[in-house]
């Protein structure tokens, strides 16, 4: 299992990219074309990432120090509002898009 494995590194993995330790089971790495789109993919995951973070922490933040008010500001209880009576409204608008269990 990569650097465990002794002389089982592929050819085509030569440790140049970050994560490269010589450790491809599902052969993902060896066409360099569809290599190439696997790193630019994960480039664009990790920033809607990043940006779930903002998404997460912006409506707490302010609900704590800026006293804006939200349905439920902590993001791992935002979701229990569907089951809630009155539903869930998206961006506050009942017309836009409208959850209820």
């Amino acid at each position: 299992l990569g650097p465990y494995s002794a002389g089982s590194t592929p050819d085509y993995l030569t440790g140049e990219y970050p994560g490269d330790y010589g450790w491809d089971t599902a052969g993902l790495a060896a066409d360099p074309v569809t290599f190439k789109a696997y790193r630019e993919a994960e480039i664009v995951h990790a920033r809607f990432a990043m940006l779930g973070t903002v998404g997460c922490l912006t409506p707490e933040l302010l609900s704590k120090y800026a006293g804006v008010s939200f349905g439920e500001p902590v993001w791992f209880k935002a979701g229990a509002q569907i089951f809630s009576d009155g539903g869930l409204n998206y961006l506050g608008s009942e017309g836009l898009i409208h959850a209820q269990s």
